[in-house]
């Protein structure tokens, strides 16, 4: 019977060893698996974080753009005032040189 009571107990260590090796086994696959999860995850939240600063650099390129553009319609408009000015002082001119004759021409030599 020691034999017996032995070889039991051989065969309860083994079977502890074995299911300790498989257990081993189970959780570095679950280690890498976590470490390759974990890896991921990182690169999907810079990914974020990337396109976080992209989406505010487009904001302020339309602040920019829409502030442009209201600038050149101020001017577009300081510009038709300027022009119609010169159209109004070009007529004054006209007409006031076909009222008074030229004094250029009528002096005696």
């Amino acid at each position: 019977m020691p034999s017996a009571k032995k070889s039991d107990q051989d065969l309860y260590l083994q079977s502890h060893a074995e299911l300790l090796q498989a257990l081993k086994k189970y959780t570095d696959v679950q280690t890498t698996s976590s470490q390759q999860l974990l890896q991921r995850m990182d690169k999907l939240l810079s990914l974020f974080e990337e396109a976080a600063q992209h989406v505010g650099e487009v904001e302020t390129v339309e602040a920019r753009v829409t502030a442009l553009t209201n600038k050149l319609e101020a001017l577009l408009e300081q510009n038709k005032s300027i022009a119609q000015g010169l159209v109004l002082l070009e007529k004054y001119v006209r007409g006031k040189t076909r009222l008074e004759p030229t004094e250029v021409q009528q002096k005696p030599f």
